[in-house]
């Protein structure tokens, strides 16, 4: 990977490139943010330029047999680590390489999601497991293969269990010579304070609407479109990407977060009997949807997440902030209606219930009674009078 080839992110490939040309090299580093904004990438730029023999100011080079190894993440002393579901197939990283190196190259900008997707497991939670931190302390105690860095890239640290994490915390601390941790995070408060205490913390920005906006016209979108998706996505390339995905999978988050309310508006505010035992019926028969194992914990939580998103968009959509809102055409014209009944007497209640659900889905919870409990609770929230 060059620096060159990654959206954006140049003040970051910039603090990187310095390090390496001033010879401050911290032994363990963690990119921090958002899901889609290049972190992985940048790791993988850093590591190749870290060990390119012909590098220049900017970047590697590209062409050299290093680069050429890099660009295949097939170096001997390049080393993953990542989620991973015990399978028959195996129960360390080295088993699912395969996989693995087909979505960096092939995909490029992914999330947890997608790569449960790509292991054929997407109804599963996926963890670093105590097994995995024998590998890599055998790894880095092999001789390195060439002249520069060994380097232990590690996406998604915060998955590791609580064994696997305190088994590195020494060579975290005392790494070999010319060793380098690059670790990918999304949520780097989820890691034991012991590791955080042991890394340098790269924080990688939301990208520019610009920014998002041209790389979606490179990809032959028309501006106009690029435009509305770039600010939509927040920050995130592979938020604007999704977005362009108008499949019945992608529209499921917003038809499911419209059953959830319209029935909770029916039972909660309206009098004809009839409609609410038929609405409270349709609640249930949608708990029991969404807690059916075929969703996955991953998705039952990604709703939750977008839920509060759209909870927060209908409450700036409702205080008169029209300019500030970012959805697609589809949930603006629900929020046309909908906005007035989210306001400042029941906003933070609502996230708050929607935020208790995902905690309470990622502890693995009873996931028909956390989403039966957040029907009831909608049912009460949603006619609260304004403040």
């Amino acid at each position: 990977m060059l620096f060159s080839e990654i959206i954006g992110q140049e003040e970051v490939k910039h603090q990187l490139r310095a390090s390496v040309r001033e010879g401050r090299i911290p032994h363990a580093q963690l990119f921090a943010g958002i899901s889609g904004i290049g972190k992985l990438q940048l790791a993988l730029a850093y590591a190749q330029y870290l060990n390119c023999p012909h590098r220049t100011e900017e970047d590697s080079c590209g062409t050299c047999p290093t680069c050429l190894q890099f660009q295949h993440l097939q170096h001997p002393d390049l080393h993953f680590v990542f989620p991973i579901v015990k399978t028959d197939a195996g129960d360390t990283c080295d088993d699912f390489l395969e996989p693995w190196r087909q979505i960096v190259l092939e995909k490029g900008y992914f999330d947890l999601n997608d790569w449960h997707e790509a292991l054929g497991v997407e109804t599963k939670q996926s963890m670093i497991y105590e097994k995995e931190s024998g590998e890599i302390l055998r790894k880095l105690s092999l001789k390195a293969y060439g002249d520069g860095y060994k380097v232990m890239l590690i996406w998604q640290p915060e998955k590791m269990n609580a064994s696997s994490a305190n088994k590195l915390l020494k060579i975290l601390e005392e790494p070999a010579p010319k060793t380098v941790f690059l670790m990918v995070s999304e949520h780097p408060e989820q890691l034991l304070a012991t590791i955080q205490s042991r890394v340098q913390t790269i924080r990688v920005p939301r990208l520019e609407t610009e920014t998002i906006a041209e790389a979606l016209c490179a990809k032959g979108i028309n501006s106009t479109k690029a435009n509305d998706i770039a600010r939509i996505a927040n920050g995130s390339y592979l938020a604007a990407v999704k977005k362009l995905d108008e499949s019945d999978e992608n529209q499921q988050e917003l038809r499911d977060f419209i059953a959830l309310f319209r029935d909770a508006y029916t039972v909660g505010v309206l009098r004809d009997p009839q409609k609410k035992y038929e609405s409270l019926q349709r609640l249930r028969q949608w708990s029991l949807d969404m807690a059916d194992s075929k969703v996955g914990r991953e998705r039952q939580k990604h709703f939750l997440q977008y839920a509060q998103q759209q909870i927060r968009e209908n409450f700036i959509r409702n205080a008169g902030q029209p300019e500030l809102n970012y959805q697609m055409e589809a949930e603006r014209d629900f929020s046309v209606k909908f906005a007035p009944f989210i306001h400042s007497g029941n906003v933070e209640a609502i996230m708050n219930q929607l935020d208790l659900a995902e905690r309470q889905i990622e502890q693995n919870g009873n996931a028909k009674m956390i989403f039966f409990d957040l029907c009831l609770q909608m049912i009460v929230l949603i006619k609260k009078p304004k403040q």
